[in-house]
């Protein structure tokens, strides 16, 4: 290891270490015993935040040594070059490093939570706290997914397999997002959702960064291909850290004074500050990339600038990990179990007025419909850039779709979507048969094949050919599948409302955001299987597309009946232990969910119907010009050769190719233009 290298990672590792301690000393994150009380100890107190961030650096070590062969790559399918094999072999030291810090940290919060030293934990204690408790599960669950990246990373030779050990490697990161702070702060669902994004831009940022200066500094080609790779992936990471870590932070907050009178809330500020400074090196650094990186003044200064920005990430980890050991000014503000299972207040009975005026934040919509549209806008101005045109008609169905889906994740609908099985289930068919609908008729896939850059070396994959080769891909051929569309679209309606798998569902902090998740996904793969345009293994022909069409409407409207007439309720434990104040009839709010079940859902399924017909007639409008085309070019050739094939029967002098549809008409061409498998070739 070089000097420079030994400076720079003791600058990190100071940094990270001196802001974490700085913010658990003046901001609260050390709790003074209380006389009388059980007391975990100093050891607890210091070790518990250093094992934690022993783990996340290890992670962001992990990441990027997963990373780095992929931005050097020229095909995923190729075996890695040495500069790529090291950092896999890297990946490996940091998962089994990450593993031992996750067992640290389980060992020392069951310390934490039960008040006892470090050193009186035995097997039993570790056991029920793994076991009965949120933080334990979650622990587990990451030790799990630590131990299989472990072994994944020995078979890592290729850039596929390094892409799925860094699916791995961020699935990791998410089972502690899920406790803490987040889990309990009010808007739980938003928090989680804010911090699981932060985390994960922020992992993603750290990691790349890292694989630019440590394992690519030996390589000039390698690093300025890997740099122009990692220049829009970080300035994506940079916004979504940004604005996510916020909305995490407003969440935990009261208002804007509590940046300035809460030790929480300026452990905030200064991280904010230093994520700023961040971005500026960034910008720099994206500059150098724009430009022709050459000479070694340039790359002193791309080295220099990285290793900035390493130090001042490392410095905000370790504020990240010592705000996640800091009492927010928002703590517990729940004071009944229906507020704790809806994750907000109690809102009061739905009016009209209230139902289109009423907006409340949530992680799933803000997620969704920000990234849909930033995403969607990128793409219509790299295709404006080019001067292409887009289609009018669909960027308008793109938005209107965002805005169905804010409206039943963020609005009216979304607000009451919690307390009221009626809400609910109006929410779903807004999320699973309009909105996909139109986010459908905006032809999203169709955008980034158009707007995603080509590969920037000559035969190798760059992100349209990944997304081609994916849409092609035996599991999108699985997937994509109509039998496989049309049960998921209809089937999960019987699996989820007719078990017990909804009240789980609804009982779980990320319940309703994981059936929002699925009812949106099952929309769109269906809607996309008969009325999108992006290039799927296999287009069924429109008679099929309208049969499916037909085949499902009279499951959902069976499904929309059974909802109404049951005397059995859906979601009883639920809705009982929430106890609404009003609509306190159950059943009849049931039965009204069925009725708009069944009302709503014929509205979108027509639309589809047009839509669906008018493709068919513009495809067989467009067919029929080609064949006649055709015709003007080879003076009606094919229609000459059918009238003679015709001829032949009539004199009986047909041959076998005459009577076989798939050689009809070809006994007439010249030998050199007859298929060579054809009877009489």
């Amino acid at each position: 290891m070089t000097r420079e290298r030994l400076w720079v990672l003791s600058a990190a590792a100071l940094a990270g270490v001196g802001a974490m301690a700085a913010v658990l000393v003046l901001a609260g994150g050390l709790a003074e015993p209380v006389a009388g009380l059980p007391d975990a100890g100093a050891l607890t107190a210091w070790a518990l935040p250093a094992a934690v961030l022993l783990g996340d650096v290890a992670a962001v070590v992990a990441v990027g040594s997963l990373v780095a062969p992929l931005l050097t790559a020229l095909k995923l399918r190729d075996e890695l070059p040495e500069v790529a094999s090291r950092a896999a072999a890297v990946a490996r030291w940091a998962a089994a490093v990450w593993g031992l810090s996750v067992v640290a940290t389980a060992w020392l919060t069951t310390s934490d939570i039960l008040a006892v030293p470090a050193t009186r934990v035995g097997p039993g204690e570790l056991s029920t706290f793994l076991t009965d408790f949120d933080q334990g599960l979650a622990l587990t669950w990451q030790a799990g997914l630590v131990l299989l990246l472990l072994v994944w990373t020995s078979w890592v030779t290729t850039a596929w397999r390094a892409a799925l050990g860094l699916v791995l490697a961020l699935a990791a990161v998410v089972p502690p997002l899920l406790t803490g702070h987040s889990a309990s702060a009010g808007s739980h669902s938003t928090a989680v959702v804010a911090i699981g994004f932060h985390v994960l831009a922020a992992v993603v940022w750290a990691g790349g960064v890292l694989a630019l200066w440590w394992h690519l500094r030996r390589d000039p080609e390698a690093r300025l291909r890997a740099a122009r790779r990692f220049s829009s992936l970080a300035a994506w990471c940079f916004a979504v850290t940004g604005l996510s870590g916020v909305l995490s932070a407003w969440v935990r907050l009261d208002g804007l004074t509590d940046f300035v009178t809460s030790g929480y809330g300026r452990a905030t500020l200064a991280k904010v500050v230093v994520l700023g400074v961040v971005g500026l090196l960034a910008v720099r650094l994206r500059r150098l990339v724009r430009d022709r990186m050459t000479g070694p003044s340039v790359w002193r200064s791309f080295s220099a600038l990285t290793a900035l920005e390493l130090v001042a990430m490392a410095a905000a980890t370790g504020l990240g990990v010592a705000l996640s050991r800091t009492p927010p000014p928002v703590g517990q503000p729940y004071t009944t179990k229906a507020e704790s299972l809806i994750g907000n207040p109690m809102p009061p009975e739905p009016s009209l007025a209230g139902m289109l005026t009423t907006w409340q934040l949530s992680g799933f919509g803000l997620a969704v419909v920000g990234l849909g549209l930033a995403g969607y806008l990128v793409g219509l101005r790299t295709l404006r850039r080019r001067g292409d045109r887009w289609p009018v008609g669909r960027t308008v169905a793109w938005f209107a779709g965002m805005a169905v889906i804010a409206f039943a994740t963020m609005g009216g609908l979304g607000v009451w979507s919690h307390v009221m099985f009626s809400v609910h289930m109006t929410s779903h068919m807004a999320l699973s048969m309009l909105a996909p609908v139109l986010l459908v008729l905006g032809s999203p896939i169709t955008l980034a094949l158009r707007a995603l850059p080509g590969a920037d070396v000559k035969g190798g994959d760059g992100p349209r050919q990944l997304l081609l080769a994916f849409l092609s891909s035996r599991w999108s051929r699985v997937v994509t599948n109509p039998a496989f569309a049309t049960v998921m679209f209809v089937g999960s309606l019987y699996a989820i409302y007719f078990s017990s798998l909804f009240d789980w569902l609804m009982s779980i902090h990320l319940g309703h955001t994981l059936m929002e998740l699925h009812f949106l996904l099952a929309g769109f793969l269906y809607y996309e299987v008969i009325i999108g345009t992006s290039p799927l293994p296999r287009r069924v022909p429109h008679l099929g597309r309208l049969g499916l069409l037909v085949l499902a409407a009279p499951f959902h409207a069976f499904f929309a009946i059974s909802v109404m007439s049951t005397t059995t309720l859906i979601g009883e434990e639920y809705y009982t232990l929430i106890d609404r104040p009003y609509a306190t009839d159950l059943l009849a709010d049931q039965s009204l969910a069925g009725g708009l079940t069944w009302a709503l859902g014929e509205v979108p399924l027509l639309l589809v119907a047009i839509v669906l017909l008018f493709q068919w007639f513009r495809s067989d409008t467009r067919a029929a010009r080609q064949r006649d085309r055709q015709a003007d070019r080879d003076n009606d050739a094919e229609l000459e050769a059918y009238n003679a094939m015709l001829q032949r029967i009539a004199d009986n002098r047909a041959q076998r190719s005459d009577r076989d549809p798939a050689t009809r008409g070809r006994s007439e061409q010249p030998a050199e233009q007859r298929d060579d498998s054809s009877p009489d070739g």
